[in-house]
């Protein structure tokens, strides 16, 4: 039944590893099944995501906690969670890439930790954004290996803050999500865009 979701979802997860945004077993990504009873379709931990397979996805509870499939979940499906509750999304894509690790490093300037993105065109790309003048805030929260206490950071700041499009973890990398597959790849191809050309000229 959720066969088409599965593979539309590694699709992308294919197509974002061949970008290098998700090299080596880095990146987790899923796909919303069901808010009641909630259900998540997300990447198992420790997966090539350039060979993972439709029937190595594993379906999640609320709790993170497997429903379907026999793999291990990442260490980080708390937060696709986080951010499938508190924005709404269907689909949430966490990143690894240089230019998004690189912006995870450098925050503007103030409280708190942020990096900035104003003035650009392709800021428009974006849900909602209609103006190259928008600024975009896009909050850095402290890395942890405290996964229930980066969840709720990750929640307060969404909670706080309803109209980011995207979260980065220090020297980690990004969170971005969508309300389906194509808006959630449109929005990671425009801030990698943008952190790209942000950081080249610094």
């Amino acid at each position: 039944m959720d066969a088409p979701l599965r593979a539309g979802l590694v699709d992308l997860i294919h197509l974002i590893h061949r970008r290098g945004w998700a090299p080596g077993t880095g990146g987790n990504f899923s796909r919303l099944l069901s808010r009641a009873p909630f259900a998540l379709l997300i990447t198992p931990s420790g997966v090539d995501k350039g060979a993972v397979k439709p029937g190595e996805l594993l379906t999640v509870n609320e709790r993170g906690e497997p429903l379907t499939g026999s793999a291990r979940p990442s260490a980080e499906t708390l937060l696709h969670v986080a951010v499938v509750e508190a924005t709404g999304a269907q689909v949430v894509l966490h990143t690894h890439s240089i230019w998004n690790t690189l912006a995870s490093l450098t925050p503007s300037a103030g409280a708190p930790p942020r990096f900035q993105i104003a003035g650009f065109e392709m800021l428009k790309g974006l849900r909602g954004v209609t103006t190259h003048e928008h600024v975009e805030h896009i909050p850095i929260l402290p890395n942890s290996q405290d996964i229930p206490k980066l969840r709720g950071e990750l929640a307060a700041t969404l909670r706080a803050q309803p109209d980011v499009h995207a979260v980065l973890i220090a020297g980690h990398g990004l969170y971005t999500w969508g309300n389906d597959l194509a808006e959630a790849q449109r929005h990671l191809e425009v801030l990698e865009f943008l952190f790209e050309v942000v950081l080249r000229r610094v």
